[in-house]
């Protein structure tokens, strides 16, 4: 199914994600994934053929937003509190 993801597999994504913003800093494990679901950050869209759950990428994308600034404090990476200011012109 394209664009639908297992646990594992929505774990390894917003991992991608968040080690773009990060340096390589944070990671996302299958067990953040089902806490993310636990906590109604990310709903199943459906289920494999084992019955596990699937998650949609733009419902991955929300949770990993959602949850981004926080985590990303954990491992020590400042929020940004707005957009970056353009250079005073002379």
């Amino acid at each position: 199914m394209a664009g639908h993801y297992t646990t594992a597999e929505a774990a390894e994504q917003a991992t991608q994600w968040r080690r773009l913003l990060s340096a390589g800093a944070a990671e996302v494990t299958p067990i953040t994934i089902r806490s993310w679901a636990f906590r109604g950050h990310l709903q199943p869209c459906g289920l494999d053929e084992h019955g596990h759950p699937l998650y949609a990428h733009t419902d991955l994308a929300r949770a990993e937003l959602a949850t981004r600034s926080r985590a990303l404090r954990l491992v020590g990476i400042p929020e940004q509190t707005g957009a970056p200011r353009a250079a005073a012109h002379a």
